[in-house]
């Protein structure tokens, strides 16, 4: 290997002598074996962050970690997105479709939805789930005084009717792909009107500070609040009146603990028995699962992509513009072996933002992804084709005599990306190319016209899969006559054609035809190397053999996406 990565060693030794420090795993095992002892089935999990809510509209960011997870126990939507990403019935009797006729296209572009809440389908006090509750949601999700709950998708929305109790029907102003995922906790998650009305109708300025959203939170979820102590955990017992039925585990624990040393030796002692929401990832992870001994194991989640960005606008050298000189810079740098190295066994080379072994892609990824493989010899060559010459320091420069130097800017704070960094410039040395790293500190981060004006390529995480797709159009790109308060389009790309691919697949109803669209835009960006793609980020989660159906999510869901069928062994 010909770049020196940073050893982890250090990381685990510290954790094997946690293990022999007794107060921060106390509560652990032994709650569990009382439980055992009194027909109790109980199960102790970790969030790495002190949450101050449930309900993750109101964690933007994912400022807190965990708090997505939590609220997979707690609350239930009219459907949910399965670990496939598919939207399957929850609350509702059925997830609208057109072929089942609870999707209505019109001949204009308008639509209406229908859901059919479940018979018996009741809040944790309770009260019985109604269509005015969803009424009432989406009244708060769309109140300009409490844009935190906004979102675009409700632009397209006309109006809702509650037919009768137990059905709503939601009409559509033009074509939207995910009209199906409303009242989901992808978009309008249902809240209890009951429990928040006279909040909203009397002190609508303090609304988001009620206690409902956290300590008071009344769900319609697998399990209810028990107690919570603020840094120190907080507990859910079963909800007996949960429609898909009452959960097998009685009780599941989750304790606030940020640290991840102390978190690994809470693992690695059995305190916790899987961790929700982002968690130790690289290879300490792998280290915790070696030292774990046949006791746990590690599932994983792509959660995002890592790739470097191009400036498109103005850049510097202007060569950045040349997709020859992409090519070259791309197969110059040896990606798997970053994967190897910084995300053993965990993570896979990207070509393309589609996530690996999402059925729906598998066709696209064959047909319109080009590839750039490692290839030290053919950049060379393209570098070459482009007047390039090599001075007697073996670094570039042009025609002219002058060095070619391309900045690479990230955010400080990030480890992972400061390593891909560093070793990525390490790999472009091999051919010529001399980069300059920039650390961006956080507060310089802000400076909008600053992180929007970079010369060379910033390196960043990204969205995956159709998530990111919007970051492609025009409209993102952000430029002085907007204050550069626009974001979203980072290398600031400009294709009138791209852009009108990405309308057309988020109003393209039928399936089939909507891949196709989806094709279009892969081949563009991959053809065009728009993006630098470097590999994708892995969300592992670790997680107790003593678990039974608990994996590591989807890609619209948590670990806890399914809880109600969570249980244990013997």
């Amino acid at each position: 290997m010909h770049r020196a990565m940073v050893s982890f060693a250090p990381f685990i030794s510290l954790v094997v002598l946690a293990l022999g420090c007794g107060p921060q795993l106390s509560g652990g095992p032994e709650r569990n074996d009382s439980a055992r002892s009194t027909g109790v089935k109980r199960i102790v999990a970790a969030v790495q962050d002190d949450i101050p809510m449930v309900y993750q509209k109101l964690n933007p960011s994912s400022r807190f970690r965990g708090v997505d997870g939590v609220q997979d126990l707690v609350a239930a939507g009219l459907t949910q997105a399965n670990r496939s990403g598919e939207s399957i019935a929850e609350l509702a009797e059925a997830s609208p479709s057109v072929e089942n006729g609870l999707w209505i296209l019109a001949p204009d572009g308008t639509m209406e939805l229908t859901w059919h809440i479940k018979p018996g389908a009741r809040w944790h006090d309770g009260v019985p789930f109604t269509a005015d509750d969803l009424v009432f949601t989406l009244q708060v999700m769309r109140d300009p005084d409490l844009p935190i709950f906004g979102d675009a998708a409700y632009n397209f929305i006309s109006g809702i009717m509650a037919l009768d109790p137990q059905t709503v029907t939601v009409s559509w102003n033009r074509p939207f792909i995910h009209a199906d995922w409303l009242f989901s906790t992808q978009l309008a998650l249902p809240i209890a009107k009951h429990a928040l009305e006279p909040a909203y109708r009397e002190r609508k300025a303090g609304f988001t500070d009620e206690p409902y959203w956290g300590q008071e939170y009344v769900g319609a979820g697998p399990y209810k609040l028990k107690e919570w102590q603020l840094g120190s955990h907080l507990v859910v017992s079963a909800f007996d009146g949960f429609v898909l039925g009452r959960p097998k585990v009685d009780e599941i624990e989750v304790r606030f603990i940020p640290d991840d040393e102390t978190l690994a030796a809470n693992l690695l002692a059995g305190s916790v028995e899987v961790v929700l929401g982002r968690s130790i990832s690289g290879p300490q992870a792998g280290q915790i699962v070696d030292a774990w001994r046949g006791a746990g194991h590690m599932d994983l989640q792509y959660s995002s992509w890592v790739a470097l960005y191009p400036q498109f606008i103005d850049p510097n050298p202007p060569i950045m513009l040349n997709l020859q000189f992409r090519q070259a810079v791309l197969q110059a740098i040896d990606r798997q072996q970053l994967v190897d190295e910084l995300l053993p066994g965990q993570s896979s080379v990207a070509d393309s933002w589609l996530l690996p072994g999402q059925p729906q892609y598998k066709e696209i990824e064959a047909r319109a992804v080009t590839h750039y493989p490692y290839d030290p010899r053919k950049a060379a060559e393209l570098l070459a084709g482009l007047g390039y010459t090599r001075g007697s320091d073996g670094a570039l420069m042009d025609r002219s005599g002058k060095p070619l130097v391309i900045e690479i800017r990230t955010t400080a704070g990030d480890d992972l990306r400061e390593k891909i960094l560093l070793a990525s410039l390490d790999d472009w040395k091999q051919v010529g190319l001399t980069g300059t790293p920039v650390l961006v500190p956080r507060q310089q981060a802000q400076d909008l016209p600053y992180r929007a004006t970079f010369p060379g390529f910033e390196l960043n995480r990204n969205p995956p899969d159709e998530r990111g797709l919007p970051n492609l159009q025009i409209a993102r790109i952000p430029l002085p006559e907007n204050e550069f308060r626009v974001t979203g389009n980072r290398s600031r790309y400009r294709n009138a054609d791209l852009d009108s691919l990405v309308e057309r697949y988020f109003t393209t109803i039928p399936t089939t035809e909507r891949m196709g669209v989806m094709g279009q835009i892969v081949k563009h960006v991959s053809e065009n190397l728009v993006i630098l793609p470097i590999f994708y980020d892995a969300a592992p989660t670790l997680i107790s053999n003593r678990l039974v159906n608990v994996g590591a999510g989807g890609s619209n869901g948590t670990q806890a996406w399914n809880a109600y069928e969570w249980d244990t062994k013997g």
